[in-house]
This record gives C-alpha cells, structure tokens and sequence, in this order.
C-alpha cells in the first residue's frame, strides 16, 4: 500500500499560481503511475495529469500549457505547478498512485486532497 499527502492548496486569484507537492511512501516499487485528479463542485472527477516511471507525462485538455507535473524521485514527491489560473480550476486536488499496463491503467491508492479555490 501506497500513502500519499498532498499539500499546496490554498486561495489564490485568477491568473495567479500554486503548487501542488504530494509525498509518497510504502510500497512504492509497486506503482508506475502517479496522477493528479480534481473534482470541482457538482462535477464529475476529472483527471488533470499523469506522469509515468518512464519521465512521460499527459495532461486533460484543460490545462495544456497551463499547468506541469513533475517528481522528484528522491523524495518521493510529485509536483503539479499551475500557473494562469482559471476559477474554474476550483476544486478538490487529489493526488493518485497507481500502475499502468498495455491493457489497462488501475489506480489503487489516494490522497486525502487539497482545496484549491480561484477567485475572479
């Protein structure tokens, strides 16, 4: 099993910036896969951005250009750094762990997330 803490959330207005740390530990050797997911006020959870053991990253449409992940592999931490920020970006941040095959991507583990709320 996976732990995971997310930290970096907070208030900030529109066109500003944050950034987002999530800290894993445990069975890490078990995962490939981390992501950040967000769920917005009465919306559907969205996945925001995935990075693989391999360095590849993939954002949603959303956000291309806008937001980065990235880790640190000695730490055991991933970034997500988001800049112009929209209000719509207004959300709950989670931060996933999980493992990705040929055939199938299965996150297994989550964070307990972190509010990022973005004034007009």
């Amino acid at each position: 099993q996976v732990q995971l803490v997310e930290s970096g959330g907070g208030l900030v207005q529109a066109g500003g910036s944050l950034r987002l740390s999530c800290a894993a530990s445990g069975t890490i050797f078990s995962i490939n896969l981390m992501g950040w997911y967000r769920r917005a006020p009465g919306k559907q959870r969205e996945l925001v951005a995935t990075i693989r053991s391999g360095g590849s990253v993939t954002y949603a449409d959303s956000v291309k250009g806008r937001f980065t992940i990235s880790r640190d592999n000695a730490k055991n931490t991933v970034f997500l750094q988001m800049n112009s920020l929209k209000p719509e970006d207004t959300g709950v941040y989670y931060c996933a762990a999980g493992r990705e095959s040929k055939v199938s991507v299965t996150y297994t583990d989550w964070g307990q997330g972190t509010q990022v709320t973005v004034s007009s």
